[in-house]
């Protein structure tokens, strides 16, 4: 059964990298993979998702007003794809999360959604709070912290003076 799964981190932890690698992985074996990216996001260019090692590959530009679901089942149509990657979820409407959802249960595609939970605020974005309420596996992406502990300067974190 496909499943709807959501990766979430703070910037830089990597989540894009983790995407375009597994998307390689499927497309290594012979297996098609759509690649989905909100279409302001063009900081690698318009549909276009980078990561800071260097790796990018082309996806497909969404809107708020596309219909995830509907674009998923005409390309399915065309040609099977094994799995459905999402970079900058946290830009998904509630609507387009639903429609991912739909995408895994009724056409039995996986979707991996990955992106931030929060923003610098400590707010859920609103594609991030739908994920959290009915993805069917989430994953916290843990990474290095480069901020100091209050009162550290530069020595050993956690020593006791």
């Amino acid at each position: 059964m496909a499943k709807l799964y959501f990766s979430y981190a703070t910037m830089n932890a990597g989540k894009s990298t983790m995407l375009l690698q597994a998307s390689y992985n499927y497309r290594e074996r012979g297996m098609r993979t759509v690649i989905l990216i909100a279409a302001f996001d063009d900081r690698a260019g318009k549909g276009r998702v980078s990561s800071r090692i260097g790796l990018s590959e082309d996806g497909i530009a969404f809107t708020h007003a596309d219909d995830l679901y509907s674009l998923v089942e005409r390309l399915h149509a065309e040609e099977t794809i094994a799995c459905v990657f999402v970079d900058e979820a946290q830009f998904l409407g509630e609507d387009q999360v639903w429609q991912l959802a739909r995408v895994a249960d009724r056409i039995g595609i996986p979707v991996m959604a990955y992106g931030l939970r929060t923003d610098f605020q400590g707010k859920l974005f609103p594609g991030s709070m739908a994920l959290l309420a009915i993805a069917d596996e989430m994953r916290e992406v843990r990474t290095i912290c480069h901020c100091r502990p209050q009162g550290d300067h530069g020595g050993a974190i956690g020593r006791r003076r």
